[in-house]
């Protein structure tokens, strides 16, 4: 029996991670969540599942699940919130198994904290390790912990990897969709809306991570993982556009033998993959290669997606620049959810903002939280001057 801490519960990928333990409970055991602002959520995952902590994002907000708590008689579940509640849910002693699934940099401490706890991370906050991917894997290193991603790239990877060693590989391949705009004519790109943007013809999402698709950023900082989780420089990580988003990622051995990861689109199986690792255990998330029709390839467009060119000149810059790419990214695509900014507004911002970054690289959480803050105050800076709103 595992014990689970889920960083992100109310999320897709908790609110999956929970599914799991479902279906297998003989094997898995919720010891404790963090909820984030989902008040109600996590009323009702406190009520089916009775962790022994739950974290809020506020004091507020916690207050008002221990009232709820109290009110149907239950006792024994602590509620704490904030990053130190965050933190307290990841390092609890009795935890075995960390989903770290916190959107953003949010999450970081409590990722960061579990390492040195040593617990086993499932790893579905691809920010953290964009921002402090160095010390993650340092921190992993030293106490013998095990990173097992969950994002299904990553997690393709790894499964293919464990047919050879490090030294066999020559490059790995992430795939991408291609997103809503793969086949747009580039001149019209000036008028892609939100709604437009928000529509992924493949995967069900949050809206960051999904307008992060449509203008490829989201498999920049893809790369940027790859490069952190499997020690690999950037001109070995490849992307290929492959749109029925059926094979999740390759690798390609130094013999010419090329490993491709096949499942359905449920990310069930790559939580359920790191959560049983080493073990592989039945389930019902079969793939139907009858229904394979074809599978096409094709390379990525830099012009058509100039985050991607973006992300591999900030993975070779250094640490500053990959903490900078994610944090201007993210009030890029804020922006442009507002209507501040134009679709083609987010690779410009992002380009200034990287521009205006000095090298660096930070050698704490600390500074790389500081990193990430200045990143942002620079980003909303250059936001203010492009306003496309009178």
């Amino acid at each position: 029996m595992k014990n689970i801490a889920i960083l992100g519960s109310t999320g897709s990928i908790g609110t999956s991670t929970l599914d799991i333990c479902r279906s297998y409970p003989d094997r898995y055991r919720v010891a404790s969540l963090a909820a984030g602002r989902n008040l109600d959520l996590a009323f009702r995952q406190v009520m089916e599942w009775r962790p022994r902590v739950v974290s809020m994002a506020s004091e507020f907000l916690a207050d008002q699940l221990a009232e709820r708590l109290r009110n149907e008689a239950v006792h024994g579940v602590e509620v704490v919130h904030g990053t130190a509640g965050t933190v307290h849910a990841a390092t609890l002693p009795e935890v075995d198994f960390v989903v770290s699934a916190i959107v953003g940099v949010a999450g970081l401490e409590a990722t960061y904290e579990a390492v040195l706890a040593g617990k086993t991370i499932g790893l579905a906050n691809k920010e953290a390790m964009v921002a402090a991917g160095e010390l993650i894997t340092a921190a992993a290193r030293r106490n013998n912990v095990a990173l097992l991603p969950i994002d299904s790239e990553h997690n393709a990877i790894h499964q293919a990897m464990r047919a050879g060693t490090a030294a066999e590989v020559k490059q790995i391949w992430l795939t991408a969709s291609g997103g809503p705009f793969r086949n747009t004519p580039l001149k019209d790109f000036e008028s892609i809306t939100p709604a437009q943007a928000l529509k992924h013809p493949t995967w069900v999402m949050g809206q960051r991570i999904t307008i992060d698709s449509a203008t490829m950023l989201n498999k920049g900082l893809e790369i940027i993982e790859a490069c952190r989780l499997f020690d690999l420089p950037p001109e070995k990580v490849r992307v290929t556009v492959h749109p029925q988003s059926t094979i999740h990622s390759l690798v390609e051995y130094v013999d010419g033998s090329i490993l491709a990861q096949l499942s359905v689109t449920d990310m069930r199986l790559p939580i359920l993959y790191a959560m049983a690792y080493p073990e592989r255990v039945p389930s019902d998330l079969t793939f139907d290669l009858a229904a394979l029709a074809q599978l096409d390839f094709q390379q990525p467009d830099f012009e058509r997606f100039p985050c991607l060119r973006l992300s591999y000149e900030a993975a070779k810059a250094g640490p500053a620049h990959c903490i900078a790419l994610n944090a201007a990214d993210e009030i890029a695509v804020a922006a442009f959810l507002a209507g501040d900014l134009p679709f083609l507004g987010i690779p410009q911002m992002i380009e200034r903002v990287l521009a205006l970054t000095p090298a660096a690289n930070p050698g704490s959480i600390a500074e790389v939280l500081a990193a990430d803050a200045a990143a942002r105050e620079t980003a909303q800076s250059v936001v203010a001057e492009m306003l496309v709103r009178p």
